[in-house]
């Protein structure tokens, strides 16, 4: 053969060849239009891992995967459209793999999948605990960094800041952009409300209906922005809560509307809501259809429940979180409606975070008004293995007391049922829980009316409430605006009234309650304040681990005691209008040797020698010297 035939003969082959590979690359575009999880992670204690691949009539196809790598198990169910493949992970080196989607005998297309490296001591990060202070914010009211990304191709509903239930515009890098405001507080965690995509054609702003729990919502940010802003946050030493759902999707989700088995969701002959009863999971007398109904009926209509009895979805919702952990580098969780979910799954789904990251805080939305009710649901509790049930779940939220300090301050009625005696019976009841370090403190959040609406914005009573947060036991949280005096009746305005817009978050504002110049004076008085008491905390072990002791309220006057070995904190909590004189001698066992009080608010020096004199609606935070 010529030389010039040769030439001839080889360039066709390359030609033939990129042709074919070109046939492959398209196949695979149009074959698979999802993989999730889109990558994994080597060295994982969750090392058989469940990649659902999604596209056309998928399912028909055999399937194998490169480097020796042992598929476990090919899961394929009614609908043709996906194809779930468990493979082992627990001796692979960061890597790709290739995966062969087969007919016959013979590769029709492949689809790459990336095994990669994770960050050095992931396993073991530290998460929140209470030596720290935890700001909430509402992801779409709190400050529009990017005005660019307010409304998106991708997502139905646009930007329309006149309406209060629609889109403002508020995003990621407008968090980023306050870092420092939040930091000045005294805060050292962020939780914001979720941030994957919601693409509701209405309310999506609070962003509870997710439709990709894979991707960061566009008019928030994108994936990369969200892994900045955990970086932002920890070169400020601070920390990153993911606020997940696992309870629910919304009807957008893609998924939803294109169901991998018809029980992904809980689902009835006809729409059945909730009862919202939960405690029928403890109780003994409950029957079958109420236990079902609460847990398997849908929390609205526009929120579709999971069934995480399915081991597909279950198996999802952990690798996603465990996903999320990795990429984004988070510090923490507070899971939307914990115990709504089924209780056995979501136990198994919370163990497996945790024994994937031992030292992972996880709290829940438990909306309990019990005490013995709400500590079943913390990790380890002695009243759900009863039952022989644990939930694993780290933190529970104390909402017995939120509701409490939205009432005590205007209670002056000297009685066993009214004022501060309440914060006293809480604490009292503090023996049902296995941990009660780890359990979430706050005078209000998203879902609650506003402490300062309540109080019409009565300043002393703010002090009251903050200064009490912290300094009791558990892990104190702030929501958005409190700091600033912000209001909001949800009675008269619904959700959006009590998830307003923060001053200064966009350009065209008047009010820019984010420097000491923007805002009014009563703002700086609300900021000053919570500053000092938040920023005071970051540095008192005694607050943050040490014992609490408390004596019974005496003419509404509440004292009680925070210590280590060689650090004590008197707190004085007077819920009267007028003042009191507080006799040291009854507290003598926890006063002891100490000679004086240093006030941490106002910086006078207190004789513990001597009576004390409190003015009316006032505190006294007092370090022993």
């Amino acid at each position: 053969m010529d030389y010039k035939k040769k030439l001839r003969l080889s360039a066709f082959a390359r030609i033939l060849t990129f042709s074919i590979t070109l046939l492959f690359t398209a196949l695979s575009f149009a074959q698979i239009n999802r993989v999730e999880p889109p990558f994994w992670y080597a060295g994982m204690n969750l090392s058989s891992v469940q990649i659902m691949f999604y596209g056309k009539n998928i399912g028909q196809y055999e399937v194998a995967v490169s480097n020796n790598v042992v598929i476990e198990n090919i899961k394929k169910t009614e609908n043709p459209n996906y194809v779930f493949v468990t493979i082992d992970t627990k001796n692979i080196a960061p890597t790709e793999l290739t995966f062969s989607f087969k007919s016959k005998n013979k590769v029709v297309f492949t689809k790459n999948y990336s095994i990669k490296a994770r960050r050095e001591n992931s396993k073991f990060r530290k998460s929140y605990d209470s030596s720290d202070m935890i700001y909430l914010i509402m992801s779409d009211r709190f400050a529009n960094g990017n005005p660019n990304n307010d409304s998106s191709p991708e997502t139905i509903e646009k930007v329309n800041r006149n309406l209060p239930g629609g889109r403002h515009g508020g995003d990621i890098e407008g968090i980023i952009n306050h870092l420092d405001y939040i930091k000045k507080l005294g805060a050292t965690a962020v939780w914001c409300t979720p941030l994957c995509e919601d693409n509701d054609p209405n309310y999506s702003y609070h962003t509870y209906g997710q439709s990709d729990v894979y991707k960061i919502d566009p008019r928030y940010g994108t994936n990369e922005d969200y892994l900045r802003l955990s970086q932002e946050l920890h070169e400020r030493g601070m920390k990153n809560i993911m606020d997940y759902v696992t309870n629910h999707w919304g009807s957008q989700h893609w998924m939803i509307k294109d169901l991998p088995t018809h029980d992904w969701i809980n689902q009835f002959d006809v729409y059945t809501e909730t009862s919202h009863k939960r405690t029928t999971v403890h109780d003994i007398h409950a029957s079958n259809s109420d236990y079902k109904t609460c847990f398997d009926g849908w929390f609205v209509k526009t929120m579709p429940d999971l069934n995480q009895k399915n081991p597909l979805v279950l198996n999802y919702l952990i690798q996603n979180a465990i996903w999320w952990i990795e990429y984004a580098n988070l510090d923490g969780f507070r899971v939307d409606t914990y115990n709504y979910a089924d209780p056995n799954a979501i136990a198994k789904w919370t163990k497996s975070i945790t024994d994937e990251y031992p030292y992972f805080n996880i709290v829940g939305e438990i909306s309990m008004r019990d005490q013995a009710q709400l500590s079943y649901w913390q990790k380890d509790s002695k009243i759900g293995a009863i039952q022989s049930f644990n939930s694993y779940l780290p933190t529970v939220m104390d909402f017995i007391l939120s509701d409490e300090l939205l009432s005590i301050f205007n209670e002056e009625d000297k009685t066993w049922e009214k004022g501060m005696m309440k914060v006293y019976d809480n604490f009292a009841n503090d023996f049902l829980y296995p941990n009660p370090n780890n359990i979430l403190v706050f005078a209000e959040n998203h879902d609650t009316n506003r402490f300062n609406e309540i109080y019409k914005n009565d300043f002393k009573k703010y002090q009251m409430a903050m200064t009490l947060l912290a300094t009791v036991r558990g892990i104190p949280q702030l929501y958005y605006g409190s700091e600033i005096g912000m209001a909001g009746d949800r009675n008269k305005g619904g959700d959006p009234d009590i998830r307003r817009d923060f001053p200064g978050g966009w350009n065209e504002d008047s009010n820019n309650a984010f420097t000491k110049e923007g805002r009014t004076e009563t703002q700086n008085q609300y900021f000053d304040f919570t500053s000092k008491l938040f920023t005071w905390r970051k540095t008192n072990d005694a607050v943050h681990f040490g014992k609490m002791k408390h004596f019974i309220p005496e003419n509404n006057v509440y004292v009680y005691f925070r210590y280590t070995d060689d650090k004590s904190v008197m707190v004085i909590i007077n819920n009267n209008s007028k003042s009191q004189t507080i006799k040291t001698n009854r507290f003598a066992e926890s006063i002891q040797n100490y000679q004086t009080g240093n006030d941490i608010l106002s910086g006078k020096t207190i004789d513990l020698k001597n009576d004390i004199v409190i003015e009316g609606k006032s505190v006294l935070v007092l370090e022993l010297k």
